[in-house]
This record gives C-alpha cells, structure tokens and sequence, in this order.
C-alpha cells in the first residue's frame, strides 16, 4: 500500500464480471479498503463462477449486491442508491459481454444495473476490458468500446502479456497498482478521461 493514493471519505464501486482476471480485482478492494474507501461490490452471475462473493464482503465488512432482487440496505432501490452515492465506478474485469450490454443499453444484472443508474456527467464510470487477444480485437468488441468512449465512459487501455489461454498479447487486465492511479486520476480530474 505504500505511495497508494488516498481514497479517504470516497465511496468507490467495484464492478466485476465473469473472468479469469477476478482475482486481482479481490488485491484492489483490499488496497482501496485499506485506502480509506467505503466500496460496494457489485458481481454477475457469471463473476461469482470464478470467485465467490464471500471474498468481497470479507475484504469490505458489507453485503455483495450479485442479485437485481437483493435488498442490501433500507427498502430503497439497492441500483439507485448505490448509484446516486458513489464518487466512482470501475468495472475490472469488463469482459467482452459487458461490454456489448453497455453499449447497447442492457441492464439485466447488477454491474449494468447500476451502471445505467449513474448519471456519468458527474459520476466517473471506467472500464477495464479484459479478454483473450483476439476477442479484443473482434470489430464488434472494437466498435462497443468507441460507442462506450462517445458515451461518457472511460475504456482503459488493457496490458499486453501471458493470458489464461497461454498465449501471450493484448487484453490481460491492468495490474491493481494502475487501476488505483486511474481510479484517483478520474477521481481529480473536473471530467472523465478517455484512453
């Protein structure tokens, strides 16, 4: 944690989707935890193949919203309340399917139920994408992150190197360490920053 930016009094949520790549997300909400920041986890379905819930709200002390159904707190809409009191959003992993939803409007599960909940003029709202090389690289994928950049949203660029497929390229998620620096670099800035 040491030279980690402060996310002291910040309510940051963590959106994650089904990929290999959860793991690292669990080393970020513990940074940010350990930062000073209340988070709020939000998981598909498909998320909670790959790490269980029970990770997240142990590293936060509060419940994993992975239902649209859930009431986490009061009697409120869980997206809307979520939505209206965070400082920032960060989707890591974006899998590919998260990304085509965004673009098209979709919000059948937590992370785009949120998403569409949050009003992205004054809410920072950044993506992750994390996938095999040549699905990052497909036209459709290609064409979701420039709709997603035109609509507000910031699409960080993606690492290059060994991917769970065991070839090496494009499309591995950002280290923790960058994802905190994105997260504080939108959180300082008066707009949204597109990569």
């Amino acid at each position: 944690m040491t030279n980690s930016p402060s996310f002291d009094g910040r309510h940051i949520i963590i959106g994650v989707t089904g990929g290999i790549a959860c793991y690292k997300t669990a080393d970020l909400v513990s940074t940010l935890v350990q930062s000073g920041a209340r988070v709020d986890v939000l998981m598909t379905a498909a998320a909670t193949k790959f790490i269980a819930p029970l990770t997240f709200s142990s590293l936060t002390g509060r419940a994993v919203f992975d239902s649209p159904f859930a009431i986490l707190e009061g009697h409120d809409p869980q997206h809307i309340r979520l939505a209206k009191n965070a400082h920032a959003l960060l989707v890591a992993p974006c899998t590919m399917n998260m990304l085509s939803k965004l673009a098209t409007g979709m919000a059948d599960d937590p992370v785009s139920l949120v998403l569409a909940a949050i009003d992205r003029k004054n809410t920072p709202v950044l993506l992750a994408p994390s996938m095999n090389a040549t699905m990052l690289s497909q036209p459709a994928t290609q064409r979701n992150i420039h709709t997603l950049k035109q609509d507000g949203f910031t699409v960080l660029e993606s690492d290059e190197g060994w991917q769970a497929c065991k070839t090496v390229g494009k499309g591995r998620l950002l280290e923790p360490s960058h994802l905190l620096l994105a997260l504080d670099a939108a959180l300082n800035s008066n707009s949204c920053i597109s990569s």
